[in-house]
């Protein structure tokens, strides 16, 4: 589903894109394709088509782009660029819990964070 409208999405811009090129200048662009009585697409029926078909391929391609949005959060995995990573290696200064001899834990390094159990949040969590 997503190809099918990642396609649809490329060539609706490449004809948008396209269309919006075949279309006489209004002035301006210091004289560049203003010009001239004949010539390919002149007269104003062509003009009005060529607005309405922008118009038209501009909608689908604000269309295709939404559709494209959901269905890549939709399918994204949850979680943010600022969660911790989980390690599930232990700690070098825990000590294993005995629950018949009260041994303490080693001190920590100087200068470093004391180890918890708790699971480590995100970089917004430690900001509470």
């Amino acid at each position: 589903m997503t190809t099918v409208l990642l396609v649809v999405h490329i060539m609706v811009a490449a004809a948008l894109v396209a269309v919006v090129l075949w279309q006489k200048s209004e002035g301006g662009a210091l004289g560049i394709g203003g010009g001239g009585g004949g010539g390919f697409l002149t007269g104003r029926g062509t003009a009005n088509l060529l607005t309405r078909t922008t118009a038209i391929l501009a909608a689908c391609f604000f269309l295709t782009s939404i559709l494209l949005t959901l269905i890549s959060q939709r399918s994204a995995p949850t979680g943010s660029a600022f969660d911790a990573p989980s390690s599930s290696a232990p700690s070098s200064t825990m000590v294993p819990a005995d629950p018949g001899a009260a041994q303490p834990a080693a001190p920590a390094a100087p200068g470093t964070a004391p180890a918890t159990d708790a699971p480590r949040g995100g970089i917004l969590d430690k900001l509470r």
